[in-house]
């Protein structure tokens, strides 16, 4: 079942207008976690006792997006919430999507952790931040080139630059990227 959000606030709607190059992604604190690297991607370390509440709260931020849905993932194991967009919002990029309409989701009951298509040049000034790493089947058949995982939010400051990767990921889904 999918749950659409069809209003948002002033801000997100100029989020929508936003190119990727206009975001600033800052340096990540600390070492990257540790992650396994192949299917299914998982982060192992750093992962906060109030991680799952700091998803959740992510997941609220962004439910408010313009044509944003919510449903189980298509590309994730069960408990993973997927972000989809509305099908008259959607590019005609396949390679803006994880899988269908899904340019996002999230790891509730597991790691927390995200994984988004995040294009160039953003994919690699988060890469570069700390923010994330390439999936390890990007690029292979079915699997965008722009796949990342993002890592699972500790604090309510990481869950802001998170939010602003995915609405990246949501401008980018819409054409706007």
């Amino acid at each position: 079942m999918l749950v659409c959000y069809s209003e948002c606030a002033e801000s997100q709607q100029e989020a929508a207008i936003l190119s990727v190059t206009d975001v600033i992604v800052p340096e990540r604190a600390g070492p990257r976690p540790k992650t396994i690297p192949c299917a299914p991607h998982s982060q192992v370390d750093q992962i906060v006792p109030e991680a799952r509440m700091l998803a959740l709260s992510l997941i609220d931020r962004l439910a408010p997006l313009a044509d944003v849905q919510l449903g189980g993932s298509m590309r994730a194991p069960p408990g993973t919430v997927g972000l989809y967009l509305h099908p008259s919002a959607c590019c005609a990029q396949p390679r803006a999507f994880l899988l269908g309409r899904e340019f996002a989701h999230v790891h509730i009951d597991d790691d927390c952790s995200l994984h988004a298509i995040l294009p160039e040049p953003l994919r690699t000034a988060a890469i570069d931040a700390g923010w994330a790493e390439p999936h390890p089947l990007a690029g292979q058949p079915t699997v965008s080139p722009d796949t990342v995982m993002l890592y699972a939010p500790r604090d309510a400051g990481e869950v802001e630059v998170l939010a602003t990767l995915v609405e990246a990921s949501w401008a980018n889904a819409r054409g706007n990227g």
